[in-house]
């Protein structure tokens, strides 16, 4: 009924892009961060910078990641090294700390002000896993995912976090390590091959294949051939939304059959409510 192999006890779900759509909050962080340290840096180097672009940038240097990993990813492709600084950096120095404090800033100021949606099948789709039993876990880089997961409304249906706090707590490695999936899996007392992994990010898909997991699940939010690309890094299947796997848990019944007469064939159709039980 959600779409899954038989064998998977436990689910465990990324959240920005997976569960809310608060992984456009983040990218639009990102993009207005980075644009306006690549203008102060222009300007002290006399180098021209090119902006921070979504498409191409976010998907490649920072999706998925931790905050800090985000920003010497995106450094390094550029060539600019930056000392890491101290988590009390105020956001207009110029280290890697300083930088990841100025992007929280931002999202939470979003966030505040635009507020929080879950993506319409993950209410429904995470009702529908505790219904059957299966274990289930918040697995983000974010520190701010649990306040995000109770935003949204999805906190009570969630048993155990691992987030951006937890990986600084415990020295975990973030995505695409698959640290932070077996920290969950452990945690809810399930074996990696009885868990399933949902993400939208290549980095938390590739993750998810690195730790042995049962099965990936990976969301496609943006097309542009994301699709293929999460397939490539190790997805089983990929939806663009939770609620497609409930929908593929019980397609359409057929029509009918009409017979010459014009009249319906009996026994042909079968009923969603019977089906397969």
């Amino acid at each position: 009924m959600l779409g899954l192999p038989p064998h998977i006890d436990a689910c465990l779900f990324d959240l920005d892009g997976v569960l809310t759509s608060t992984a456009e909050v983040h990218a639009r962080a990102w993009k207005e961060m980075f644009d306006d340290f690549l203008e102060n840096w222009a300007s002290r180097s006399g180098d021209p910078e090119e902006p921070f672009d979504i498409e191409r940038d976010y998907e490649s240097y920072v999706d998925g990641l931790p905050r800090l990993d985000g920003v010497r990813s995106f450094l390094a492709s550029r060539d600019i090294h930056l000392p890491e600084g101290t988590d009390g950096d105020p956001p207009s120095a110029l280290t890697v700390h300083a930088l990841g404090n100025r992007k929280n800033i931002l999202v939470l100021n979003k966030i505040a002000e635009d507020g929080v949606q879950p993506y319409p099948g993950s209410r429904p789709y995470l009702e529908a896993c505790a219904r059957a039993g299966k274990a289930r876990a918040l697995v983000s880089s974010s520190a701010n995912a649990g306040e995000v997961a109770r935003a949204a409304g999805l906190a009570d249906l969630l048993q155990v976090r691992v987030d951006g706090q937890t990986i600084t707590e415990r020295k975990l490695a973030g995505k695409p390590a698959p640290d932070t999936f077996l920290a969950a899996a452990r945690e809810l007392g399930v074996p990696p091959e009885r868990a399933a992994v949902f993400e939208d990010a290549e980095a938390g898909v590739a993750a998810g294949r690195a730790g042995g997991f049962g099965y990936v699940v990976g969301l496609d939010r943006v097309g542009h051939g994301h699709a293929d690309a999460l397939r490539a890094h190790g997805a089983n299947v990929v939806v663009t939304d939770l609620g497609d796997l409930l929908a593929d848990a019980y397609p359409p019944s057929p029509p009918p059959a009409t017979d010459a007469a014009g009249g319906h064939g009996r026994g042909r159709a079968t009923s969603r409510a019977g089906r397969g039980r």
